[in-house]
């Protein structure tokens, strides 16, 4: 017997509907959390989740839910979902296809009249992209108690609005208490990397995501005249600090495979062309799998940053400041989810690998309160965060499927 497939044409038309909504010239999306757009493209999707017969809940961060009823509605829900707010030059997919594989599930559902043991819920989770709010994943976030609703509801935009008065203004002011029962959580996602399509595999079985470690660091030497100062009387801050950048990268290629170091932001002052710098502010991200590894990371880090300050590293001391900024864990996915993602992609022939997510996900808080697996499929050239964000249709169905069946079986049927 074959097994229940979703309709990947209808999934894939409605992403394409979905996205006409913030539609950008590049082809890409503005749908910034809490603006007109994302509560047009809330009033959407929310639509086509009662026409696939779910009863609509909101929370009162704004996150949104809809429950398709099990033949024991005392079993806590077989959940999945994502996010439809996307960055300022965002795409198409990411998050969106998350949240319609989920819908293009229940409405697979509905046309086959199929009742599950355990009811199923459809989640869109407030503002995961951290755009316009801060914190990202505020949804997510406050649903699991990793910040405190009143804190989201008090963060402000650049122009001074408040998460409150915006979800008031676009008609997603809830009144449901934060927090229900989870019995199982899948998401399904676009890589966001490049490491499905150069394996040419369909679906990622993720296994986890990546700790990260944020720092900010400033080394402090003297500016002087560039002409006048000899090299061996410089104390050039820019040349100290490139020694910690390049020590950031040995740091991540040292514990591969899952290691990751990257300096995204540097500031030089004063900034001139015949001025030795004296003070460079540059930011570093570790990232790694395993908790303990990330530790070592963070060890040789400091210890870098300890011999550029005493000088054995550019026979020139210079003042060197170190301040971590924020912390995340590394989080495990559930073992038995992540084994039946694996175990679906396998049965309907699909090519799988193992990956991990480098990415924030609201799986992974999620992941804080219930068991929770993540589904992906490639995007073009890795590409995402981007207007021309794209991925193949028959990959967005197959991870459709791959959730699909991973959803039946938790939740105790099957066609």
């Amino acid at each position: 017997m074959n097994p229940l497939q979703i309709n990947g044409a209808r999934l894939w038309q409605s992403l394409m509907d979905l996205a006409r909504i913030g539609a950008t010239p590049k082809g890409g999306n503005a749908r910034l959390a809490l603006t007109a757009l994302d509560g047009a493209g809330r009033d959407l999707v929310v639509g086509w989740m009662r026409d696939a017969g779910l009863a609509i809940t909101v929370d009162q961060i704004g996150n949104i839910f809809g429950r398709r009823a099990g033949r024991n509605p005392d079993l806590p829900p077989v959940m999945t979902g994502s996010h439809i707010d996307t960055q300022p030059t965002g795409g198409k997919f990411d998050g969106c296809y998350g949240v319609l594989a989920g819908l293009e599930v229940m409405r697979t559902l509905q046309d086959q009249d199929i009742i599950t043991e355990a009811p199923l819920e459809l989640a869109i989770w407030t503002n995961e992209e951290g755009s316009r709010f801060v914190p990202v994943m505020m949804g997510s976030g406050v649903f699991t108690g990793v910040f405190s609703l009143q804190t989201a509801l008090d963060a402000q935009d650049t122009q001074g609005k408040r998460v409150a008065d915006e979800l008031s203004a676009i008609g997603y002011a809830g009144t449901a208490p934060i927090g229900r029962p989870i019995g199982a959580y899948f998401e399904a996602h676009i890589e966001q990397g490049p490491v499905l399509e150069a394996e040419d595999k369909v679906i990622g079985v993720v296994s986890g995501s990546l700790g990260v470690r944020w720092y900010d660091i400033t080394v402090t030497g003297m500016e002087a005249h560039a002409g006048p100062t000899p090299m061996t009387l410089r104390r050039d801050a820019l040349y100290g600090s490139t020694y910690l950048m390049q020590e950031v990268v040995k740091i991540a290629e040292a514990f591969a495979p899952h290691g990751r170091g990257t300096v995204g932001v540097a500031t030089i002052h004063p900034s001139s062309r015949n001025v030795i710098p004296g003070a460079v502010s540059f930011t570093v991200d570790l990232r790694h799998l395993d908790e303990g590894l990330l530790t070592s990371m963070d060890a040789r880090l400091r210890d870098a940053c300890a011999r550029l300050a005493d000088g054995t590293t550019t026979g020139t001391p210079l003042d060197v400041d170190v301040r971590e900024i924020q912390y995340f864990k590394p989080t495990p996915f559930n073992i038995g989810l992540v084994g039946r993602v694996r175990t679906e992609a396998l049965a309907r022939g699909y090519s799988q690998m193992d990956i991990v997510t480098g990415a924030g996900h609201d799986a992974v808080y999620v992941a804080g309160v219930a068991p929770a697996a993540m589904i992906f499929v490639p995007c073009k050239d890795g590409i995402s965060h981007n207007e021309i964000e794209d991925a193949k249709p028959e990959h967005l169905e197959a991870g459709a499927n791959v959730l699909l069946g991973a959803m039946l079986a938790e939740a105790g049927a099957r066609p």
